[in-house]
């Protein structure tokens, strides 16, 4: 059985010439290379996402937990399944510019973070890191994030390698509500 977003090429009106290949497509993609949800400035009111995300519900904003400084939130393009981003709610671009106690939530929520991937998924281990500024690859560089990525044994198949192309097992609504429910408390 093919997968729902799997079309063969016979399938495709006779455009092309048929050939041993599944086409997996991924439309939504489009969002994130043309650039949707990006903000149009460097400053807090130039359409951050991450400045609006706290006044959303947490179900409709994806957030897996609120802290004082700091929230943690699914990232809406994915590496891996339970792909999370610890963002400060102020509107800072560099490490250097969290005080005492956002530096210090941030820590925290990180770890909760990876206690609760581990709790819900498994998770064999964790990439963690943050990319500041555009010429280091930030998406979104006027608002800092820190990545919070589950990794498994083998994860890193031909799809990504070859295909260019993630296969996530599970809808973003369903991960934010399996890992609030892993979330550990004080």
């Amino acid at each position: 059985m093919l997968h729902p977003m799997t079309i063969e090429p016979e399938q495709q009106g006779g455009v092309g010439t048929q050939d041993a290949f599944q086409r997996l497509w991924t439309p939504h993609r489009m969002a994130y290379i043309q650039g949707e949800n990006k903000p149009t400035g460097p400053e807090a009111g130039d359409g951050c996402p991450f400045c609006g995300l706290p006044a959303m519900s947490d179900q409709d904003g994806l957030i897996v937990a609120r802290g004082e400084h700091v929230y943690a939130v699914l990232n809406l393009y994915p590496y891996n399944g339970g792909h999370l981003l610890v963002v400060p709610y102020r509107h800072v671009a560099d490490y250097t510019e969290l005080d005492g106690p956002e530096t210090a939530e941030l820590g925290d929520l990180t770890k909760r973070a990876m206690t609760a991937l581990r709790k819900a998924s498994g998770a064999h281990g964790f990439n963690i890191g943050m990319n500041q500024g555009a010429a280091a690859g930030a998406g979104i560089a006027a608002h800092l994030h820190q990545h919070v990525v589950p990794r498994w044994g083998g994860d890193a198949n031909f799809m990504p390698v070859v295909g260019h192309t993630r296969v996530l097992p599970q809808l973003l609504a369903d991960t934010r509500q399996m890992l609030a429910d892993a979330w550990p408390v004080d």
